[in-house]
């Protein structure tokens, strides 16, 4: 098992592992227990009681977050002609088709998020060994492979903090909704969005209980259980 330094140890000393708190209770503690000395990154990991081997119990969805995750996100886009002017005039970073594509090839990948359009899905599909597994694949579950017409949306979601959640195989969701920095009512804010998300794309397969663990930590910072029936009354204002 893994040895902890001292501030760790130290912010760990303030949570109570058996507690359950309230959202704002722990959003405090989240923010008091940031030893780091940086801005750190603020991340909810809800276990959900699903089995992502069956199709039918895939969780996947997107969330905006009202407050973005804090970070400048770096948006690429695979279009040609008019729907690359578009894009460009919408503020992607990079837009382009082929030529994007071998770069990427090549190895580069200084880009958060993908957008393709449809008519360029036969090329960029060829990547899927490179993007697939980094979650950078345009997909419009995702809602990332888009007509022309909706680039400029989708680009300016993406900017404000238009954030992808997937369930993983051992049925966790891991989705950063800001940074230390933010004020309290923002990061509930955030959290309430995504949780609001979360219970919207509940699959039609799950069975029981299907939020059955949620808490909160920051980058390198100890976990935060949330009290779940508090959590899931939280309500956009």
């Amino acid at each position: 098992m893994a040895k902890h330094g001292k501030k760790y140890l130290k912010a760990a000393s303030l949570v109570d592992r058996n507690k359950a708190y309230p959202p704002e209770e722990a959003i405090d503690l989240v923010k008091k227990t940031s030893f780091v000395n940086f801005d750190a990154t603020v991340e909810a990991h809800m276990r959900l009681g699903v089995d992502p081997r069956h199709a039918d119990q895939q969780v996947r969805g997107v969330v905006v977050l009202p407050h973005g995750t804090g970070k400048r996100v770096r948006i690429l886009v695979f279009a040609e002609g008019e729907a690359a002017k578009i894009a460009e005039e919408a503020g992607a970073d990079y837009v382009g088709s082929d030529d994007l594509i071998e770069r990427i090839k090549g190895g580069w990948l200084d880009f958060d998020i993908a957008i393709a359009i449809p008519q360029v899905m036969g090329k960029v599909g060829r990547m899927g060994r490179i993007l697939g597994p980094r979650g950078l694949m345009p997909n419009p579950k995702a809602g990332t492979l888009v007509p022309p017409d909706d680039l400029p949306r989708i680009i300016k979601e993406a900017r404000l903090g238009r954030v992808e959640f997937k369930v993983d195989k051992t049925a966790n969701i891991h989705v950063p909704i800001g940074k230390v920095s933010f004020t309290k009512e923002k990061l509930l804010e955030n959290l309430t969005a995504l949780v609001e998300a979360v219970l919207k794309a509940k699959p039609s397969g799950a069975k029981g209980q299907y939020v059955k663990r949620i808490a909160l930590t920051t980058t390198m910072g100890p976990g935060i259980k949330l009290d779940i029936p508090q959590t899931l009354a939280l309500k956009a204002a």
